[in-house]
């Protein structure tokens, strides 16, 4: 199932929402631009969880540059379909939660959330050689203050039933009670798997989304 909108309009422009969607396809076309040199690019810049398990018994020196890839790694994408559906999902969900903490204090809970996956992709990685890049525990984190906040929104949905191809309106309690049930399974599923070309990081997914179901308690601005 794919998400096309949502019912809630937005009440002020999602400057902050606007401004990190653009961000994320700068970099992305300057992704592109790189060429041979992305690989080297994505290992300095994407989270390597065997990185910051080794360092301080291998090279404790190497904390300075590793410090940096948990929030760097949050703007980086691997293909144009990694950073259209990011961005797709951050702009039908993220505005409604950019109106109920204000922009500031959006970026940093969208920060935070995505900080916050990374170490819970870590945590439950750690041996893995392998980058880590996206936003998606970053947006995941969007998606769970969503789910707390407009449990009875409605969420118009694209079903791909094998040929058959169906739109659908649910409510937001559903679909993205699905979407993080799918999450916790394959993420069980995956516990000690470490493929030699990557995955999806699952359980950065689930650490974004219950940090932002949690999160958003402090965030949210309280209504008159």
């Amino acid at each position: 199932m794919f998400p096309l909108k949502d019912t809630i309009p937005s009440n002020k422009f999602p400057f902050i929402t606007v401004s990190i969607i653009i961000i994320n396809l700068v970099i992305f076309f300057y992704e592109l631009s790189l060429g041979q040199n992305l690989e080297i690019f994505i290992q300095n810049f994407g989270v390597i969880p065997a990185k910051f398990t080794t360092f301080w018994k291998e090279n404790p020196t190497q904390i300075t540059g590793l410090i940096i890839t948990p929030f760097s790694s949050i703007f980086l994408h691997g293909g144009w379909m990694h950073v259209i559906s990011n961005m797709w999902y951050l702009w039908i969900f993220g505005d409604n939660i950019e109106d109920r903490t204000g922009h500031f204090r959006f970026f940093i809970f969208y920060i935070l959330c995505g900080l916050i996956a990374n170490a819970t992709h870590i945590v439950t990685n750690a041996g893995s050689n392998i980058p880590t890049i996206g936003a998606s525990g970053a947006v995941a984190g969007v998606m769970g203050a969503y789910f707390l906040l407009f449990p009875r929104s409605k969420i118009t949905t694209l079903f791909f039933l094998v040929i058959f191809i169906q739109i659908v309106r649910i409510p937001a309690i559903f679909f993205l009670g699905i979407w993080i049930v799918l999450q916790i399974i394959s993420g069980t599923l995956s516990m000690g798997l470490d493929s030699p070309t990557g995955g999806v990081a699952w359980w950065a997914h689930i650490g974004g989304f219950f940090c932002g179901l949690l999160l958003i308690l402090f965030f949210k601005k309280h209504q008159k």
